[in-house]
């Protein structure tokens, strides 16, 4: 008998689906990659199709087997990870959504925050959730869905309605959808929701209550890492789904930072830094969020502090799509560096406010320091040099809340092959910047997670032998310029605040 020899992960991000075939290395054997649309029909308002969605998900699956020249007697297992916060709400009997999903970045969401925080603030649920009351996340819009979509709510109270981050969706059409689709997330999904309490690792009913959501829509809280059920008809038919990490925590995952006080930044439509705290909850007094990073099988789950940036490679989208600034996105650097240096110029890119340390819904975008003398490439540098700056912010916030200095930091993403940016960023922290071998750190940990379930891998030490270095950026910028470039950034964030009203519509 030939036994299964990969892991093939399902890797759901924000502007495209991916599926990786990884083998026992962890190194990329075939992989297969489709966008799908970025629907915006309001300012603030950001939407996906989660047919279309499905239907690219089961694309790519085919393309990378294809790719590779396999099948599904060659997979051990399919691991899933997902863009988080992205809410979808469907019938359980015909599968299909009562609407788009909200992504994670839309904002329509904060008068109802608002309402919720009462005079407790937006804290209010912080204790038990590792979470301030914000659009960022699922609970609300559910909520939202609920009450703004024909018939839902009475729907939902029957029970002919079903809620999901992305991996829910997935994992419940990967499985067989109508009739038998297992129904199912993990705890670093549902630590997303301001549903789940983060001790328990349960569904909180008087939470679900709070905001409106029956309990009867949410789907089953499971470890990241074990058999959860078998891929239905399909190419996959019968593969086992094993593993589902949320797509910070993959990454966490796949960059093998397993050990306390480890930590990475992926860099890709967002920015999202994650300290792994070990089995502690570390509530945070600087604007971090507490999450769960992960648990394997019936281990003691691994909490994580998290610094959430909303737009740092979406502002070189916006550069290109809005602005015409660029025709492709690896022209931001080539342009940056026709200058020496921003000219005195920043953007703060604020599009849906200020996400940690600021937490700030109020904020919108700005480009600051502009004189006859700033060109377009300054621009573009003062682009890439926010992403940076928004590190920047989250990395300080990080070593308050832990009371430890990091001394190096892993990065992953899109953006990591961007030269300019990494030494930049090297030379605002302070510390060294080191880029692995294997870039798709998030399909990665995904493929880890589902590996692990079926004893492809067997153990973590396996992950930590795989993971090895390609590149390092040292920092080299003088302790005066870096203090004042900061001050810069400091001065333009202010810019950015209270700008929107109650009455303004178009925010």
């Amino acid at each position: 008998m030939i036994l299964p020899t990969y892991v093939l992960a399902v890797d759901q991000g924000t502007t495209s689906t991916r599926a990786i075939v990884f083998d026992h290395n962890g190194r990329v054997v075939a992989s297969d990659q489709r966008e799908h649309a970025q629907i915006l029909p309001r300012p603030g308002w950001v939407e996906h199709d989660p047919m279309e969605i499905w239907e690219n998900t089961r694309l790519v699956i085919g393309g990378a087997l294809a790719e590779a020249n396999l099948d599904a007697s060659a997979i051990a297992a399919v691991g899933i990870t997902n863009q988080r916060e992205t809410t979808v709400v469907w019938d359980r009997t015909t599968g299909l959504p009562i609407a788009n999903a909200i992504v994670w970045q839309d904002t329509r969401t904060q008068r109802l925050c608002d309402e919720l925080a009462g005079e407790e603030g937006l804290q209010r649920y912080a204790a038990q959730t590792g979470l301030p009351l914000a659009t960022y996340f699922a609970g609300p819009k559910i909520r939202w869905l609920l009450d703004h979509v024909d018939g839902a709510r009475a729907r939902a109270d029957a029970g002919d309605l079903l809620f999901g981050t992305m991996d829910t969706w997935v994992v419940w059409n990967l499985t067989g959808g109508p009739g038998r689709g297992l129904h199912l997330t993990d705890v670093t999904n549902a630590s997303r929701t301001l549903l789940m309490d983060l001790r328990t690792l349960t569904w909180d009913a008087r939470l679900c209550a709070a905001l409106g959501v029956p309990m009867a829509m949410v789907p089953e809280i499971r470890s990241s890492s074990e058999v959860y059920g078998r891929c239905g008809p399909g190419i996959l038919d019968g593969t086992a789904v094993a593993g589902i990490l949320g797509d910070q925590q993959a990454a966490t995952f796949g960059q093998a930072c397993l050990e306390r006080g480890s930590a990475k930044n992926t860099y890709g439509t967002g920015n999202f830094m994650l300290l792994n705290t070990g089995t502690e909850i570390v509530p945070s007094s600087n604007g971090l969020l507490t999450t769960v990073c992960y648990r394997l099988g019936d281990a003691p789950a691994v909490y994580a502090l998290e610094g959430s940036v909303a737009v740092t490679g979406s502002l070189v989208q916006w550069l290109r799509d809005n602005l015409g600034l660029i025709a492709s996105a690896p022209e931001i650097e080539t342009l940056a560096r026709t200058v020496a240096d921003n000219g005195g110029t920043y953007v703060v890119p604020a599009f849906s406010g200020l996400f940690a340390p600021h937490w700030r819904p109020d904020a919108r975008g700005v480009i600051v320091g502009l004189t006859r003398f700033v060109n377009r490439g300054h621009i573009a540098r003062a682009a890439l040099e926010a992403t940076a700056y928004q590190s920047l912010d989250v990395l300080e916030a990080m070593n308050a809340d832990s009371g430890v200095a990091l001394t190096e930091l892993k990065v992953d993403g899109g953006m990591t092959a961007n030269e300019t940016l990494m030494q930049f960023q090297a030379d605002l922290l302070g510390v060294d910047v080191i880029r692995p071998v294997v870039a798709e750190t998030t399909a990665l940990g995904a493929a880890y997670a589902a590996g692990l379930a079926v004893g492809y891998w067997a153990g973590t030490d396996d992950i930590v032998a795989n993971w090895g270095e390609a590149k390092r950026w040292r920092p080299a910028m003088d302790a005066e310029t870096r203090e004042r470039l900061r001050r810069g950034w400091d001065k333009a964030v202010a810019r950015t605040l209270d700008w929107v009203d109650e009455d303004v519509e178009n925010a």
